[in-house]
């Protein structure tokens, strides 16, 4: 099973030494151009294709380091599939949103700012319930989701109207960690 996306999150924020994105221009040796190209497209496929043209684009290495693969000219990041690891689906999120997971990372209170996140290409499995959980267990309410988009950050009132199930239908707008600090929309797409 894929580690959840969300753990793959904090990994990314941990390694940005909860800054300011903070990243490295430094290649390893062994990467090749390729790869990198195909992480490009990866990322980019997280993202609108207006949004993800644009975007500044990031990998994980293996040590846990961030990689910049190219410097885009927008307010998103945006972090490709990399399928030999148990690393995060492609995702894109604007400046807002990342300020977010640095908070929940830091088990912070997250800003009052609306932050958007894609995830077009779909997500991995994750809790509902539990922010912080790295695997399922059966009071975790492990949900899988498609593609979706995320809104972070919103107040209370802005989240009322959506359903706050344990155990959500993931084919309709809901919230994910809700009655939580890191309350948040899930908004499938597809």
């Amino acid at each position: 099973m894929r580690r959840p996306i969300l753990t793959s999150l904090i990994l990314m924020t941990v390694s940005m030494s909860l800054a300011p994105l903070a990243l490295t221009d430094d290649k390893k040796p062994d990467m090749a151009a390729g790869a990198d190209a195909a992480m490009i497209k990866s990322a980019m496929a997280a993202a609108p294709a207006a949004i993800g043209r644009h975007a500044t684009i990031v990998a994980m290495e293996a040590d846990g380091k961030m990689r910049t693969l190219r410097k885009g000219s927008n307010q998103f990041t945006c972090m490709p599939d990399n399928p030999a690891t148990p690393g995060p689906d492609p995702m894109c999120m604007d400046t807002n949103a990342m300020e977010w997971v640095h908070a929940w990372v830091a088990h912070t209170a997250p800003p009052a700012k609306v932050g958007l996140m894609y995830m077009l290409a779909g997500g991995t499995d994750a809790s509902n319930t539990d922010p912080y959980a790295q695997k399922p267990t059966t009071e975790n309410h492990w949900v899988k989701t498609g593609p979706h988009v995320m809104i972070v950050g919103a107040d209370a009132s802005f989240y009322a109207q959506y359903p706050k199930s344990a155990d959500p239908d993931t084919s309709v707008p809901y919230l994910m960690w809700a009655g939580t600090p890191y309350q948040h929309l899930m908004a499938p797409v597809k």
